[in-house]
């Protein structure tokens, strides 16, 4: 069955646009002397409710952490992308900088990857071999996933770390098509996630997100607070095209009057503005939890 979400996981890795190049990561990016370091573990999961499959994933606990205090949470999906030191988001080092100068909270990470349908995980975790599941996974329109993050796996890392149970503590973020289903677990579970972050997030219709922007209109509000961010040069395909639908997606959340950032700029369909902008994004969602 050919999918576009196929192309846009090379895209992601490959897919560079002429004005990418005015995106460069800032200093809370980079490592710096006495900054408390927070530690990774890898794991792997095999999941019930993706019955027959596999996964990596990872939790970053920060250097602060005691527990004799619940952590916030901020789960990512393509796990790999984030958590990786050398990319463009560097989501630990980050989590290490803006921690350490009280500009967030002390927050858990847990970047899962999406579910390969075989009995055994490649070695390396990265766009290549594609998971088979991803796009059943992130591109649904159901409660699944969330269910998948609240009864599977989030019980299992809170079997060693203490996390709460506030959602406004509580944060999920995702890239491409892990940027719709960021939304759609806190669309689907309020009470349990209530900050959103999206990067060049898939609002097409790949299995029906294009719908989003009129169920948000027609729909009473929920406790969100939503961080999008795309650019002119994104995905145009069979699926629809991205700008557009990013573009829908923050006129209905001003239109309901959503506690929302819209951060717009000419970048393609990569980790590259994402990545740039990420402290910001940080600050913003976290803003009254320090």
């Amino acid at each position: 069955m050919r999918l576009a979400f196929c192309l846009t996981l090379l895209a992601l890795t490959s897919m560079l646009h002429a004005d990418d190049k005015d995106y460069v990561l800032g200093p809370d990016s980079e490592r710096h002397e006495g900054v408390p370091k927070g530690t990774v573990t890898h794991h792997q999961w095999k999941s019930q409710i993706f019955e027959g499959t596999v996964r990596h994933y990872s939790v970053y606990v920060p250097a602060q952490y005691t527990p004799d205090k619940p952590a916030a949470l901020m789960v990512f999906q393509d796990g790999h992308t984030y958590v990786s030191e050398t990319g463009k988001f560097r989501v630990p080092i980050v989590f290490d900088n803006l921690i350490h100068k009280q500009e967030m909270p002390v927050t858990i990470g847990v970047f899962i990857d999406p579910g390969f349908k075989r009995e055994t995980l490649p070695a390396e975790r990265g766009w290549n071999p594609r998971p088979e599941n991803r796009s059943f996974e992130y591109d649904t329109l159901s409660d699944q996933y969330a269910r998948f993050l609240l009864e599977e796996l989030l019980p299992e890392v809170q079997r060693s770390f203490k996390i709460t149970d506030d959602p406004e503590r509580r944060a999920i973020c995702g890239i491409s098509s892990g940027g719709i289903c960021a939304f759609t677990v806190a669309w689907e579970k309020p009470d349990s996630f209530r900050k959103v972050l999206s990067h060049v997030g898939s609002f097409t219709n790949i299995r029906g997100g294009h719908a989003y922007h009129a169920m948000i209109r027609k729909t009473p509000n929920k406790p969100l607070r939503v961080y999008l961010q795309d650019g002119s040069g994104d995905l145009d395909n069979e699926h629809g095209n991205w700008p557009l639908a990013n573009q829908e997606m923050a006129a209905a959340l001003k239109f309901k009057g959503y506690d929302y950032q819209f951060v717009y700029g000419t970048g393609g369909h990569n980790d590259i503005h994402g990545g740039a902008v990420l402290p910001d994004a940080m600050r913003w969602l976290w803003r009254d939890v320090r």
